[in-house]
């Protein structure tokens, strides 16, 4: 199979390399800088399942051709319309599009702009960094992928790509509903990353507190609320398993999204992961005051921030 890689960032750069150890055909689209840095040093990837050190493939966009059979998409929310322009001349009519990306919003995008039977499903649990040396960073032994097609002409090729995962280390599954697989991500991160950024704390500094318990529960029954009236209840196991990680009260977990504000970074993913969970309960006439005063907190940071983020 032949794969194209946006970018060689934490998401993108670990399962290119996870692809590749596979037996993949595998490029990175990178910009120059990033071209000459893999070209001289190759891609390195730390982890305790296994570490990566190889010299890879790479294509700039001057040079883009079609050609491929799938294209990897792991970037923020906030870029994808750049990466969406970036991936377009290496598509023909048979290339589909495996998206790591957060919430749905993303998925509605990219049905709009290829066509929903080009875009497969992908949820990927897993702490990655790009390191200020270039090298790419797995935190833990947690790497779960679920793959699957949102449309019958893609399932061969979710399939093949499944196959191609499952020869590598971590919990790889094929599922025959991804959408549901989306939504329970998308609940979990939602309900962590909306309590992390107002409490700027992590999951244990929140249980720390006299309300933090209930306030998080609250978090997640909002959105989990979302879920159910758009048509995609939890499972009783998906949401006990939500809740043994963000009530955990050893939990060192935080959303990166917090971690970004801390660092002062000017953009955040808040209007794809918290807003648009905001908009959409709000289409079902469900209050969600956690959710809408998170946002709020948000657009506020945002809007201090906008002449950076320009």
């Amino acid at each position: 199979m032949k794969i194209l890689v946006l970018g060689a960032g934490a998401i993108g750069g670990y399962y290119g390399a996870r692809l590749l150890q596979a037996g993949a055909d595998v490029t990175f689209l990178v910009r120059q800088k990033r071209k000459a840095h893999l070209d001289a040093h190759g891609l390195t990837l730390e982890s305790e399942v296994g570490g990566f050190s190889e010299k890879v493939a790479t294509v700039t966009s001057e040079n883009l051709a079609p050609g491929y059979d799938l294209v990897l998409l792991a970037c923020k929310t906030y870029d994808l319309e750049g990466a969406m322009n970036a991936i377009a001349p290496a598509l023909d009519e048979n290339t589909r599009i495996l998206p790591f990306l957060n919430g749905l919003s993303t998925y509605d995008r990219l049905d709009a702009r290829f066509g929903a039977a080009r875009v497969l499903g992908g949820v990927a649990y897993i702490a990655t960094m790009l390191k200020a040396d270039g090298g790419i960073a797995h935190y833990g032994k947690v790497d779960r992928v679920i793959i699957g097609h949102r449309a019958p002409q893609a399932e061969a090729t979710a399939r093949a790509v499944h196959k191609l995962l499952a020869k590598t280390s971590g919990v790889r599954e094929f599922s025959a509903n991804v959408a549901q697989a989306l939504w329970d991500k998308w609940v979990m991160i939602t309900a962590g990353s909306l309590m992390c950024c107002l409490m700027r704390g992590t999951v244990r500094e929140i249980l720390a507190t006299r309300d933090g318990g209930q306030l998080m529960s609250q978090a997640m029954d909002e959105c989990a609320a979302v879920a159910r009236a758009s048509g995609y209840e939890l499972a009783p196991a998906v949401f006990q398993a939500m809740q043994g990680r963000l009530l955990d009260a050893g939990s060192t977990w935080a959303a990166s999204m917090m971690r970004d504000i801390g660092q002062g970074m000017p953009r955040l993913e808040a209007d794809d992961v918290v807003g648009d969970m905001a908009l959409r309960a709000a289409h079902f006439g469900l209050g969600a005051p956690l959710t809408r005063t998170a946002y709020c907190h948000l657009q506020v940071y945002g809007g201090q921030h906008a002449g950076a983020a320009a």
